[in-house]
């Protein structure tokens, strides 16, 4: 059963860093595509970043610069480092997987969640 489980959200001042985690079980974890994708109150899903078999990542133009993904697929665990948050970055983030190696697979499995708010 593959499992997506996320630590490590909070509370955090603007201006402030943060990183989370996903750990991975269930699958191959080095053989897919993860991506990050979040939703901020009472708004859609908004994708974040993505990573696929290869190291290879991308980035939503409103976060480019400040968040960074990664992977380690020793320890099956995917992370995003954030800095210089912003209001607009409060949102439930997700651990996503996709269906293949690249991130033109469509999303397969979620984890459930971890809460990010950014506020004085």
């Amino acid at each position: 059963e593959v499992q997506l489980v996320e630590s490590g959200g909070g509370l955090v001042q603007p201006g402030g860093s943060l990183k989370f985690s996903c750990a991975a079980s269930g699958f191959t974890f080095s053989n897919y595509a993860m991506s990050w994708v979040r939703q901020a109150p009472g708004k859609g899903l908004e994708w974040v970043s993505c990573i696929n078999s290869a190291d290879s990542t991308s980035y939503a133009d409103s976060v480019k610069g400040r968040f960074t993904i990664s992977r380690d697929n020793a320890a099956n665990t995917l992370t995003l480092q954030m800095i210089s948050l912003k209001p607009e970055d409060t949102a439930v983030y997700y651990c996503v997987k996709h269906g293949g190696d690249s991130v033109t697979n469509p999303y397969d499995a979620w984890g459930q969640g971890t809460q990010v708010t950014v506020s004085s």
